[in-house]
This record gives C-alpha cells, structure tokens and sequence, in this order.
C-alpha cells in the first residue's frame, strides 16, 4: 500500500510530496497513482451553497488545497498541506466557486499553525490552522468538540467537498464539487490499511465499492457530518479503489488545539 497525501501542488511539489509519502511506506508496493485527482463521484456546486468552504492557494491564486473557516480570520486546514510554506507564499480565497474565478475575497496569511507532533499524514497529526490578515465575510462552519465522537459511527453519513475531477485519474475540475460517503469502521480501516491506519487520530470515509472519494488536490477540505466539521481530507490508498476508503483527520482528537488558536 502506498498513501498518498492529497495535497496537489505544482508537478515538482506534488512529486516531492509523493516521494514523502512512498519513503514513509517503504516495503509496500506502490500502486497508488500520483497524478492530480480531486473528488471522484461528485456532483457541482457552489461556495454559495458552501460558504466556509476555502481554496489555498500559492501567491499567484493557484488553489493546491482545501479548507474550512471555522471564525472570520481562521481556516482549519492540513498540516501537510502547509509544510514548506510561509505567510508570504499562502493566500486564501473565500466565496469563488470557481478555481479560474476572480469574485470573492482574497487573504495573506499572518500566522501558519501546524501541529508540533506532524511528520507525515501516515503517522497522524495532520491539522493545521491559519490566521488570516483579513476577515472573511462569509458565513463559518461549526467543528467538533472532543466529546462528540459518536459521529465517527460506522454507516454515518459524510460529506467531502472540493475542486476536482468526475473519474480518478482525470483533470482537475473548474468548479468546486461535492459528494457524500459513509464513515468506515475503524476495524475495517485497519483491515485497509494496517498499521498505517491510527485510530485516534485518523478516520476513514467510503464505499466498500469505492467509486467516491477525496483525492489529490482536496487535502486540508472538510468531512462534515451533519454540517458540523468532523475531519480534514488527508490521505490514501489511490483514489476511489474498491477496498481503500479516503483517511481523514479525526478532528475530536485535535478539537482543544484548534479552539486555542481561534481563540488566539
């Protein structure tokens, strides 16, 4: 098995990113591929129906992650999306639906939170939380507090939301689209993935089927479980492979660190 984190970058970076992922998965064969490839199964819709939904983007507006803003000046988002990154290098687009948009409102970057513990999105730890020069004027998502882990109950259903394609191994989709999947059982997960799956930290989300999943270029966007952020796009086997369900932060785990730096 070989996870990749989907973050998707330019085609150095998101080489550079594979390459993390394949040395931390040493031993396994690699399958998995690395082309960009956003939500697979979804359907269109709009940052109006999704209005704390984020692009990050590089300094030029080119969108290479999700994210989720949970008050005015702050997008919880995921650590690997943002490794190797400075406040001058990030901005954050709120309110356009489309990648090649112009609308919305456009942020710098004041402060970039990863979590100390974060090496790889395989080993858990995988949060992270920017700080926005400017406030966005958009309606927040609530997140998960750390006691309501009920939510992650296997057949419960999720949404994911990001910019992407219609099939794996497609180009990335103008408009940002949106699906539902079922959360996965942790005992299943670990059958997926073994070790590599961590139950504290790390939540799966899919169909046995596959068919439906987050992939390169949705890291750091949203799991919503009845509207309320419950993780953040990480990594996976492929995308929307039979028996490989996407990994999402478990964001019960992390829900004490992020309200410390909203409230920062």
């Amino acid at each position: 098995m070989f996870g990749l984190t989907r973050a998707k970058k330019t085609a150095t970076a998101l080489a550079a990113t594979a390459a993390a992922a394949a040395t931390a998965l040493i031993g396994v064969a690699p399958t998995a591929a690395a082309a960009p490839q956003p939500i697979v199964g979804g359907s269109t819709t709009t940052t109006t129906a999704y209005p704390f939904m984020m692009q990050i983007t590089d300094s030029s507006q080119n969108q290479f992650c999700g994210g989720t803003l949970v008050s005015a000046t702050k997008v919880v988002t995921a650590a690997h999306c943002m490794v190797g990154e400075t406040t001058s290098s990030v901005r954050v687009v709120g309110g356009r639906t489309y990648r090649n948009g112009t609308n919305g409102t456009v942020s710098r970057v004041s402060k970039i939170w990863i979590h100390p513990s974060y090496t790889d999105a395989t080993n858990g730890d995988d949060v992270a939380v920017l700080t926005l020069s400017t406030s966005m004027p958009y309606t927040t998502a609530p997140y998960i507090s750390s006691t309501q882990t009920g939510v992650y109950a296997a057949g419960t259903t999720a949404r994911i939301i990001g910019w992407g394609t219609t099939s794996a191994g497609g180009s990335s989709s103008n408009q940002l689209r949106t699906a539902t999947v079922p959360i996965v059982s942790n005992s299943s997960c670990a059958s997926s993935y073994g070790s590599d799956f961590i139950s504290s930290d790390m939540v799966c989300a899919g169909y046995t089927s596959g068919g439906v999943d987050t992939c390169q270029g949705d890291s750091g966007g949203p799991l919503l479980v009845g509207g309320v952020l419950a993780g953040i796009t990480s990594w996976g086997e492929g995308c929307a492979a039979a028996g490989y369900p996407g990994v999402y932060t478990r964001l019960t785990t992390f829900s004490s660190l992020v309200t410390a730096q909203v409230n920062s």
